[in-house]
C-alpha cells in the first residue's frame, strides 16, 4: 500500500510542475505582450510579473515537499 502512495506522490510532483510551469509560462508571456503595448509602464510589469512568479515558486515548492514527505513517510 505505501508503494502506491508513493506513487501518488511522484505524480503529484509532476503536475505541481507542470502547473507551475504554465503559470510562469503565462505570467511571462502576458508581462511581454503588455510591454509591447505600453512601454512606458515596463518596470511596474516587471515587477508585477517577477512578484507573482516568486509567489507561484512558492506554491510549486510547497506542492513538492509534501509529495516528497508522502512519498517518504
Amino acid at each position: 500500500m505505501e508503494v502506491i502512495g508513493a506513487g501518488l506522490a511522484v505524480i503529484g510532483v509532476g503536475l505541481v510542475v507542470l502547473g507551475a510551469g504554465l503559470g510562469i509560462g503565462r505570467i511571462g508571456g502576458s508581462a511581454t505582450e503588455a510591454i509591447a503595448r505600453q512601454p512606458e509602464a515596463s518596470a511596474k510589469i516587471q515587477t508585477a510579473m517577477l512578484i507573482t512568479a516568486a509567489l507561484i515558486e512558492g506554491v510549486a515548492l510547497f506542492g513538492a515537499v509534501i509529495a516528497f514527505l508522502v512519498a517518504a513517510g
